[in-house]
């Protein structure tokens, strides 16, 4: 099913779309936001030099440290009488970086999504149990709006309360789960834990999951344990939250809302636009957002893009599955490493849990990696044997796809820290003393 027919437009109509409104949003940051109208004569540019959306590449980036400098409302480019809702970062690492929305841009964030979670599979048929927190993080009020415009009945849950989640579910009769897959993990865990079996005692079908980068065996395992069918959505706050793009039932990559966002693959390094398939960082240019209208917005993720036509019916541009992020690249023995794929040798190994963590530290001038894997069960610990096979497959299935030797180690189940909302599989220790 196919929520809009903007989704189907030909390549070229989708084109005309972005120039024209490209250039409003050009004319728009640069009449209403000072710090872009500077930054735009720093580069002896104006909106008018734009003639095409190739143009778009002598345009200045944007990044997160511009919000936290601007902190809090310097990149507005409406007053504050005009905003209706306002969402922010953790700002664990400083400033949090604030976003804002006209009721227009809510509008256009529940469209947005209605898209997405129409082309995860849920119809106004549905329950939809939302288990993102509630509050300045995006997720959760995002999700919400969208299935609200789909026509979907929403729970609100919210995070926390696990044992609780398990009865509204199965109680309410949820058939669409909302949320990080880290915690749909979870819930299964806990159901089973509860004495139910996820896949035959809950009724859930769909799993609509984001907010934090998955592998495709950590959806095999959430397939698996729910007996649902689990796609994945992206966003980030600084763009609109939730609602850049999302699976399809295909699953070929997640389809781009190209008539609201421009997309652009650069080399990290260089900043030079790649052509058209080749994998770099992400840049994402709103061009329908009135309150906070960034201009070649730098996401960090790495990913490519694919704008060949889906079986699905729809033309968009598709993004790959996020490979990993230009800032939380790990240099071991000299070996370019991301987390993700670390993980997507885990998750492939009969007889470890879900669960692990990685913990990284200096060695002189290099990354040391240290992997500490919860194994399935306890019996497993009484066979010196088996565990010793295990780690066996864990090295050498590592060093195989990472070309490393990172420290593994083997902990009890359910030892290591649960998350309710994203998890943190990452400690880095590097700039402790």
């Amino acid at each position: 099913m196919i929520w809009s027919l903007k989704e189907t437009l030909p390549r070229e109509e989708i084109r005309e779309i972005q120039f024209k409104r490209l250039k409003k949003t050009l004319k728009h940051v640069y009449k209403n936001v000072p710090y872009y109208r500077n930054l735009f004569k720093a580069n002896k540019i104006k909106p008018d030099d734009i003639r095409s959306l190739e143009d778009l590449r002598f345009l200045p980036f944007t990044t997160k440290e511009d919000l936290r400098m601007n902190y809090p409302f310097g990149l507005f480019a409406v007053p504050k009488e005009k905003i209706v809702r306002y969402h922010a970062s953790s700002g664990t690492t400083g400033n949090p970086t604030v976003v804002g929305y006209t009721r227009k841009d809510l509008e256009t964030w529940a469209e947005c999504i209605a898209r997405l979670v129409t082309m995860g599979g849920v119809t106004k048929r549905d329950t939809a149990h939302v288990s993102f927190g509630y509050g300045l993080f995006t997720g959760a009020f995002g999700l919400h709006q969208g299935l609200e415009k789909v026509g979907a009945g929403v729970v609100p849950m919210s995070s926390g309360n696990t044992q609780k989640q398990i009865k509204i579910m199965k109680d309410f009769g949820a058939t669409v789960l909302i949320g990080t897959p880290s915690y749909a993990l979870r819930l299964a865990e806990v159901a089973q834990d509860m004495g139910l079996d996820p896949a035959t005692d809950l009724n859930l079908r769909v799993g609509c999951f984001g907010g934090e980068g998955s592998t495709e065996a950590m959806r095999a395992k959430i397939n698996e344990a729910f007996g649902l069918f689990a796609t994945e959505n992206y966003g980030m706050s600084e763009l609109i939250g939730p609602g850049v793009s999302g699976e399809c039932h295909a699953l070929t990559g997640m389809h781009i809302n190209e008539d609201h966002f421009i997309a652009e693959i650069i080399d990290p390094v260089t900043l030079e636009v790649l052509p058209e398939g080749e994998t770099g960082e992400l840049v994402i240019t709103p061009i329908t957002k009135q309150a906070l209208p960034l201009i070649r917005y730098r996401t960090k993720d790495i990913t490519h893009l694919d704008y060949s036509p889906c079986a699905c019916g729809r033309t968009t541009a598709r993004m790959a599955k996020i490979e990993g992020r230009t800032d939380d690249m790990l240099i071991i023995s000299g070996v370019n490493v991301f987390p993700s794929q670390i993980e997507e040798v885990l998750l492939s190994i009969d007889g470890i849990g879900s669960n692990y963590l990685i913990t990284v530290s200096k060695k002189g001038y290099l990354d040391k990696i240290d992997i500490d894997v919860e194994v399935g069960a306890y019996d497993l610990l009484d066979s010196v044997t088996k565990l010793d096979a295990l780690y066996a497959e864990i090295k050498t299935k590592l060093h195989s796809i990472l070309g490393i030797h990172p420290t593994v180690h083997l902990v009890e189940p359910k030892s290591l820290k649960r998350s309710e909302g994203k998890a943190q599989r990452v400690l880095d220790l590097r700039n402790e003393k």
